[in-house]
């Protein structure tokens, strides 16, 4: 709950957090958000040649997906324990475990092991995630946490912008291998810098009750995720049946995986949580057409097709830089600005799909997008941590993740259907595109609308 001594601590400048007993914290935080970064950034781009090597071709995309189920598992599983026994068991048991999956799957001969590989690589990034974010909670004061969202943030720039193209450097001089056995040294020198915080640090309570049950629940939503992008996927009328099964397994785990009022925006953590998936869905459902709006209607190449979404990084970067310049008081603002910015850049991709536009104008337009995203997603992240209860920070930051995960799956499912159905009907791609992209703004629309109920309930 947020008191008035943390909105006071606001309203004056905050020491960086890359000085004094922070500086080894931040630096290992950064250190590990960058790797994993790196990860999900790069493996896109050797993943082709892994999987032909492997002879596996058929089986492309469950890479992806294993690593993605596992991941939701995680999310949940790190955020029960980290409230009953502190993060530092998961985050540490998180490296360890992301560690052994980039071994299995850089050394493996086949592609079962391979897939393997990539699935204990998700249930590790999902657990670290969350239990990153409960340490942030514990070991930074509530002023200092808006610089330390700002430091994350800038951690996937160069991922973004120089992990596909060194990916792909590798890959082709040495060996994909190496996108996988590279990065296991820098993560045992981020988890050595972590220890000394971590050690001191401790439960504030007991957690919730429930883990077993909750984490049988991630298994149910994950299964749901599943279907949703398959109907993406593949976008015909039969899509909707596998849509609405989604939707089915996913709407009884939703009300055990975040707070309750989630669904109907209820002041403070609830509208939090809700506005994490509300602006999640209405930037990354339309962010994952956009190189198919630009190779299909504008002739763009993949290269050309991946260059917005490179320069998007910067955008974020300084809306989250912006967001750490503000005080207390002033998080609600922000968040409306953020949804505001996002929902004006989503409507302007309606307007870069139609042919007699300059496909280029997409790049100003999606950068704009990445200042309202670096400004909302912060702010979000430093509410959630205020206003969880003690010893609830776990419980929290997993359902901040799970909500941002299920948020852009269902949009993404969703939007895939529509655009699809709209194509076959005879409109073509570019008045698919308006309707989704209009029906998406909506999101934030929405968030902008209500961001007033992002602020600590009275009592």
């Amino acid at each position: 709950m947020v008191t008035a001594t943390a909105e006071r601590s606001g309203s004056s400048p905050a020491p960086s957090v890359f000085r004094g007993r922070h500086r080894g914290t931040t630096i290992g935080v950064v250190i590990v958000v960058t790797l994993v970064a790196f990860e999900a950034m790069a493996v896109a781009t050797a993943m082709p040649t892994a999987v032909r090597q492997l002879h596996g071709l058929a089986y492309y995309s469950w890479p992806f997906t294993a690593f993605f189920v596992s991941s939701v598992v995680g999310i949940v599983v790190s955020g029960d324990i980290a409230d009953r026994t502190g993060p530092a068991r998961p985050v540490i048991v998180g490296l360890g475990v992301f560690l052994g999956g980039l071994l299995v799957a850089g050394t493996a001969p086949g592609m079962f092991l391979f897939v393997a590989g990539r699935a204990v690589q998700g249930l590790g990034a999902g657990v670290v995630v969350t239990a990153l974010y409960v340490m942030i909670g514990q070991a930074y004061e509530d002023a200092d946490r808006p610089k330390v969202f700002v430091a994350l943030s800038a951690a996937w720039v160069l991922p973004s912008v120089l992990g596909p193209a060194a990916a792909g450097l590798i890959t082709e001089h040495l060996t994909w291998r190496l996108v996988f056995l590279g990065l296991p040294p820098f993560i045992v020198v981020g988890a050595l810098l972590l220890v000394p915080t971590l050690r001191r640090l401790v439960p504030q309570r007991a957690g919730r009750p429930g883990a077993v049950s909750r984490a049988l629940w991630s298994v149910s939503a994950a299964a749901g995720i599943l279907l949703l992008q398959y109907a993406g996927q593949h976008p015909h009328w039969a899509a909707l049946g596998f849509a609405a099964g989604g939707l089915i397994l996913l709407a009884p785990a939703l009300r055990r995986l975040l707070p309750a009022g989630t669904l109907r925006l209820g002041v403070g953590l609830p509208a939090v949580v809700a506005f994490r998936g509300l602006l999640g869905g209405a930037f990354f459902g339309a962010e994952a057409f956009l190189p198919l709006t630009l190779t299909t209607v504008h002739g763009f190449g993949p290269a050309q097709a991946g260059l917005p979404l490179t320069l998007t990084a910067l955008g974020w970067t300084a809306g989250s830089w912006w967001q750490g310049r503000k005080e207390a008081g002033e998080r609600h603002r922000l968040i409306r600005a953020g949804f505001v910015v996002v929902a004006v850049a989503v409507l302007g991709l309606a307007v870069v799909a139609q042919p007699a536009v300059n496909g280029w104008v997409v790049a100003p337009v999606w950068m704009v997008a990445g200042v309202g995203m670096g400004l909302a997603m912060s702010t979000i992240s430093v509410l959630v941590l205020r206003f969880a209860a003690p010893g609830q920070q776990g419980f929290a930051s997993s359902a901040l993740q799970i909500s941002d995960v299920l948020s852009a799956s269902i949009c993404v499912g969703l939007a895939g259907v529509i655009l699809g159905l709209v194509a076959r009907g005879g409109r073509g791609m570019s008045a698919g595109v308006v309707v989704v992209n209009a029906l998406l703004a909506m999101f934030a629309v929405t968030g902008a609308i209500f961001a007033g109920r992002a602020r600590a309930p009275r009592g």
